[in-house]
């Protein structure tokens, strides 16, 4: 027993040094190539996982598993974390209606374009089109950090790739549900489900989220602020697990908790102090958990289902980027009047939605599950990462460039405008 377990050790800690290992350098080589580090971490996986066979870790696996979990609940936060609800009074229409309808049509357009062009099950379908509805703050915040541009697109543009996340999160466990048999398939059912578990993972991240950062912030019964980031940590997982015990929404629940606590001085609990350690921190754990999930998942690409369903999957992922995408922003933002949104700026939100970590996390939950079609989906998964994130992340500055939406440092909203 104790040999295995010593074996066990030794293979997780080999696994945790070469994914670091390989992380850092394709890290580095990405900010000298300017594009973003996931897409080489899901190469160096490829390399490390199907080329050299030195990780072999399955997408079921504890390890894995938890890896995924952890991992996507700490960037869940963050991302709740670095949205300014004051620098979205002007759009929160738009933000609404992306984040919620918008997350429905994009999926329901994908369902509709898997089932009949890859030829899946309807509720398989919309279990690919819920995976991939969302977009990915974990690649779109630091994009925006090389490529300036409109505040008012930024901020719309990051603010929905977080609360989307935790929208196609729960439609996702949704209609799971419905595939294990543990929910009835009625419409009425499935939407009322679909409000308790946002609404209760809303409630929850409030309550933990405002708790936790009372104990740090008050200034008299602050008790925990010698512990800032660990009560981050302490936040992010505590209501993530909360949400999965009382059998709401985790996800929204570390969103939400996220949001207050980046928002702490609306309630005035004051953390500036605070704030380079917090960033430091967090911006060092995202970037971690980063590498270990889109390194596992290069690793874990089976490429006899990629290029059995190459060309169909394509054609999936065509529909996916050039016309749900589409007709989700104008759908949703156009009827904006309040924000005043311009042509420009709508072409160029249509073009700025990277699927990243939170869709890698959902396809690796969904395959160590068991579900049926999940290598076609996981498959599937992958080519929108890699579609994205090479051709639409890469070509970010240029698009903001040729629609005229790009500022120089410092230059103030009203002047961009």
């Amino acid at each position: 027993m104790e040999n295995g377990t010593e074996l066990v050790i030794h293979h997780v800690l080999f696994l945790l040094v070469l994914i670091f290992g390989l992380g850092m350098v394709s890290g580095k080589l990405a900010s000298v190539l300017k594009i973003p580090d996931v897409a080489l971490f899901l190469v160096a996986g490829i390399v490390v996982g199907q080329g050299l066979h030195l990780v072999t870790e399955t997408s079921g696996s504890f390890t894995n598993q938890f890896i995924l979990t952890v991992g996507s609940a700490l960037i869940l936060f963050d991302g709740g974390r670095n949205i300014k609800l004051t620098g979205l009074k002007k759009v929160w229409v738009t933000l609404t209606m992306l984040s919620v309808p918008g997350v429905l049509i994009t999926a329901a357009i994908v369902a509709a374009a898997s089932h009949y062009v890859l030829g899946l099950p309807w509720l398989y379908a919309l279990l690919l089109g819920a995976i991939i509805s969302s977009t990915d703050p974990a690649t779109i915040i630091p994009v925006f950090r090389q490529v300036r541009i409109r505040e008012k697109v930024r901020e719309t543009v990051e603010s929905e790739s977080a609360f989307n996340d935790a929208t196609g999160s729960i439609l996702t466990f949704s209609v799971m549900a419905v595939i294990l048999g543990t929910e009835r398939v009625t419409l009425g059912g499935a939407a009322a489900d679909f409000v308790v578990s946002a609404a209760g993972g809303i409630l929850l991240g409030l309550a933990v989220g405002f708790l936790l950062t009372y104990l740090v912030a008050h200034f008299r019964l602050g008790i925990l602020r010698d512990y800032t980031t660990i009560a981050m940590v302490v936040t992010a997982l505590g209501a993530y697990l909360l949400g999965e015990q009382l059998q709401v929404s985790g996800f929204m629940a570390t969103f939400t908790a996220g949001l207050i606590w980046g928002n702490s001085g609306t309630f005035g609990l004051k953390m500036e102090d605070k704030l380079r350690e917090m960033d430091h921190f967090s911006d060092n754990v995202t970037v971690i958990m980063r590498m270990l999930i889109f390194i596992l998942l290069g690793s874990q690409v089976d490429f006899r289902v990629v290029f059995a369903y190459l060309l169909p999957g394509l054609a999936v992922i065509a529909v996916f980027m050039f016309v749900a995408r589409p007709i989700t922003v104008f759908v949703c933002a156009w009827p904006d009047r309040k924000a005043s949104w311009r042509r420009s700026e709508l072409l160029f939100m249509c073009w700025v939605r990277e699927t990243g970590v939170i869709p890698a996390a959902l396809s690796g939950m969904i395959a160590g599950a068991g579900i049926a079609h999940a290598d076609v989906i996981s498959a599937v998964t992958f080519m929108a990462i890699l579609m994205t994130i090479v051709v639409q992340a890469s070509t970010t500055a240029y698009a903001a460039k040729k629609l005229g939406l790009e500022v120089s440092d410092g230059h103030a909203e009203g002047r961009a405008t």
